[in-house]
């Protein structure tokens, strides 16, 4: 059967086989513009072998780095990612491979290497290129905070081109290498979004002298500590009861940062009718009584855009500032572990509260109360590393995490950890060899000190540090 183009042209098929819809149709201007190279992750023992062979082509009989072949321990390990670029007949004309460091815990920290291209796909299509930037974008979306590579002396430039950062030359089968690495700037980036603001907007008011930064205020003349926060509309809009229950959860934990014991709460809630409303209060009665936690009063409005915001009222005498910090201090993350990733919120919201008990709840939430520690802060929209640059900055110092001796729930990629709201998360900074939080079923451990500088560093296994905040968080100078 002849085909009629779309140039007016007839084309008689010579086989009696499958064809493409496009060559069926005569679409040649589509056909041309058809990428020469598409990039997916190998699965088939057909692509890793073919892989593996341009390998063997590429550095053994070319370029003669390796004498037989050039597998290694992480050509075997399950956690190994191979991404090919195939051309247009499936045929693998390229590829590279990453993954984590070593065979330990994956702690968010992997290494590309063996970006090869076919010969004869070399040139103008970019292959590698795209292969390395493919390798990124995977390694990212992994939840990998720190990635390197070490590659040929000759291709520095090309990764250079790419983005990517010089560190330090070394050596590889007797030949010159740099290794390279990725700057992930993942937590600079939500620390900005979320808190690089406050400094400016807030110049013209007045917080109490040593309590700069602080989620919750001392009330002049009085052992009260009012703290308030108010939740993303969108959060209450599309998930009102999590939105009434996280609403109590945040206030409480301010309160808990500061020592004070909750008093009551206050709540101003916004909703397109009744049955909006009645959900949003649902939720924050739930998490009331869970907290054992009156609701004092408040306001509700009906007919206008989802909104909700709840005032806390605690008490103590002697509250524990965020900036009470100096060099020297170790820096402890009391972390409740349990739980798991709320629905609809996976990599976002750790869901750590709404299956405990009041008395395990209280536990945590007067933990701080009970151990005094020098400076704390509980672990905000910023993340763990953004709220600890907070409590850094109220300090006036510099935090280095280690990266290691986070407590981390196992379902948890580092990187997702390491930016999430996790519950219930505490941090605290005390003299080194202070007693831990007495906060129940919370994990607590000391991973890193408060030195001079500012920002946060993130250090490795290695004895690497990289940067995750360069500079001060909110702007708002300490405390």
């Amino acid at each position: 059967m002849s085909t009629v183009n779309l140039d007016g042209s007839v084309t008689v098929p010579t086989v009696d086989a499958p064809q493409d819809i496009l060559a069926l149709l005569g679409d040649r201007n589509t056909l041309a513009r058809r990428p020469a190279f598409h990039i997916e992750e190998a699965e088939s023992p057909a692509d890793m072998a073919a892989y593996r062979e341009l390998r063997r082509a590429a550095f053994v009989q070319e370029q003669e780095l390796f004498a037989h072949h050039d597998l290694d321990d992480h050509d075997s390990d399950p956690r190994t990612v191979v991404l090919v670029a195939k051309d247009p007949e499936g045929t693998v004309v390229g590829g590279v491979r990453l993954g984590p460091v070593d065979d330990g815990p994956d702690l968010g920290w992997w290494q590309g290497g063996r970006l090869v291209v076919a010969r004869r796909a070399r040139g103008p299509y970019g292959i590698g290129a795209a292969l390395v930037r493919a390798a990124c974008a995977h390694a990212e979306a992994e939840g990998v905070l720190r990635f390197d590579a070490t590659v040929q002396a000759r291709n520095e430039v090309l990764f250079q081109r790419l983005g990517w950062q010089r560190v330090r030359d070394t050596t590889v089968a007797g030949v010159p290498h740099v290794l390279m690495r990725w700057p992930i700037g993942r937590i600079a980036a939500l620390a900005t979004a979320t808190k690089a603001p406050l400094g400016a907007l807030l110049a013209a008011l007045a917080p109490p002298p040593g309590f700069v930064g602080d989620d919750g205020a001392p009330v002049p003349g009085t052992d009260v500590i009012a703290a308030c926060d108010a939740i993303v509309p969108s959060m209450v809009e599309r998930d009102p009861e999590w939105a009434g229950w996280c609403a109590v959860l945040v206030n409480v934990n301010d309160l808990a940062a500061m020592g004070a014991a909750p008093l009551g709460l206050l709540d101003a809630v916004g909703a397109r009718d009744a049955a909006h409303a009645a959900l949003i209060l649902a939720g924050l009665t739930r998490a009331a009584q869970a907290y054992d936690i009156p609701v004092l009063g408040g306001h509700t409005q009906l007919g206008v855009p989802a909104a909700l915001s709840v005032t806390a009222l605690g008490r103590t005498d002697r509250p524990v500032p965020g900036g009470g910090g100096r060099p020297g201090h170790a820096v402890r993350l009391t972390a409740d572990l349990g739980g798991s990733w709320r629905p609809r919120y996976r990599g976002r919201q750790w869901d750590s509260t709404s299956h405990r008990r009041t008395d395990e709840l209280r536990t945590m939430t007067g933990a701080v109360a009970a151990a005094r520690p020098a400076a704390a802060k509980d672990v905000s929209m910023a993340g763990i590393a953004g709220t600890l640059g907070m409590l850094a900055e109220a300090s006036g110092c510099r935090a280095v995490l280690d990266v290691a001796a986070v407590p981390r729930p196992e379902a948890a990629t580092v990187g997702d950890w390491f930016t999430c709201f996790p519950g219930f998360a505490m941090l605290t900074a005390d003299e080194p060899g202070a007693p831990p939080l007495p906060a129940g079923p919370a994990t607590g451990a000391v991973c890193g000190e408060l030195t001079d500088g500012e920002g946060v560093g993130l250090r490795w296994p290695d004895g690497e540090i990289t940067e995750a905040v360069m500079s001060t968080v909110t702007g708002m100078g300490t405390a």
